[in-house]
């Protein structure tokens, strides 16, 4: 079974929703890094030369190939990455290798054959 790693860079007021979203569309779970800082196109606001930064959070959800583009396009929707600028990106890559998901593959090995047959 092959693995992609889809990471999601959100406004942690999105990370509910979007970890849900992406169970619903076929993850089996997630790791949310939080605390995260970053900067986009637009500078940052300041207000008496301290800087206002929304609270960001990195969602990493590692998810069987064939489910990888569902679940970005799904969380796309969920974070509205593209109808509201600075909620968040999301991308996935390739893993070439993975231990500790055996019950991962258990679960969804038979969920993906029963897909490929329809």
């Amino acid at each position: 079974m092959r693995f992609k790693l889809v990471i999601a860079l959100v406004n942690d007021t999105k990370t509910e929703a979007i970890t849900e979203a992406a169970r619903n569309a076929g993850a089996t779970g997630c790791t949310v890094i939080t605390n995260a800082r970053g900067q986009g196109i637009e500078e940052k606001k300041t207000f008496l030369g301290l800087t206002l930064e929304t609270q960001r959070d990195v969602i990493l959800l590692l998810v069987e190939e064939h489910r990888a583009r569902p679940i970005l396009e799904t969380i796309s929707i969920a974070g509205e990455f593209d109808t509201s600028p600075g909620t968040g990106i999301a991308f996935q890559i390739d893993v070439e290798d993975a231990v500790g998901v055996a019950h991962q593959v258990e679960k969804i090995a038979p969920e993906l054959e029963e897909e490929q047959q329809l």
